[in-house]
């Protein structure tokens, strides 16, 4: 029994290990892809702004340019960043956001925080449903409490009518 053990807990402690190294090893290539990612992200912005400098150099007079792959490649970057409808849009948005009112910035942010989350969009739908809810309930509860009251009050004076007309027809006190 005690050798079946030892054989046990010595292959946990082996893929306990194991898993570590496996876990390492991933961490550590997840830090070596965002630091490539940074780098790639880096070379690109760099490509761009030199692409942006032969464009530069080409609109001087008796510069001949030449079309070669990567210059191509990065022309349609270069275009995009550049495109006015892009630039104008976004400071258009920029420049109402800024009109707005405090309130009205914080309920705009509030209502892109719960759109942009599927949690948050879930709880606020279940939570406006519950609040219907409870609106028609209490509204419910109040319309049947006043139909109550205004039968009762009804029938106790139907029925007060009825005993005075029965039983005090004579009576001249009335």
């Amino acid at each position: 029994m005690d050798s079946l053990l030892s054989i046990i807990s010595s292959q946990r402690e082996r893929f306990r290990s194991r898993n570590q190294e496996l876990e390492a090893e991933s961490r550590s290539m997840q830090q070596t892809m965002q630091a490539l990612q940074s780098e790639l992200d880096s070379l690109r912005a760099d490509n761009i702004k030199l692409y942006e400098k032969i464009k530069f150099l080409q609109s001087y007079p008796g510069r001949a340019g030449g079309s070669d792959d990567t210059v191509m490649r990065y022309s349609s970057q270069y275009e995009e960043r550049l495109d006015p409808f892009a630039s104008f849009s976004r400071k258009e948005r920029q420049r109402r956001y800024l009109s707005l009112s405090p309130w009205d910035k914080a309920t705009l942010s509030l209502g892109r925080g719960i759109l942009s989350n599927k949690m948050a969009r879930t709880v606020a739908f279940f939570y406006t449903l519950f609040l219907h809810c409870l609106v028609f309930l209490v509204l419910y509860k109040t319309a049947w409490s006043e139909s109550i009251g205004r039968d009762c009050s009804a029938f106790c004076a139907k029925k007060y009518a009825d005993h005075l007309h029965q039983f005090h027809e004579n009576d001249q006190n009335l």
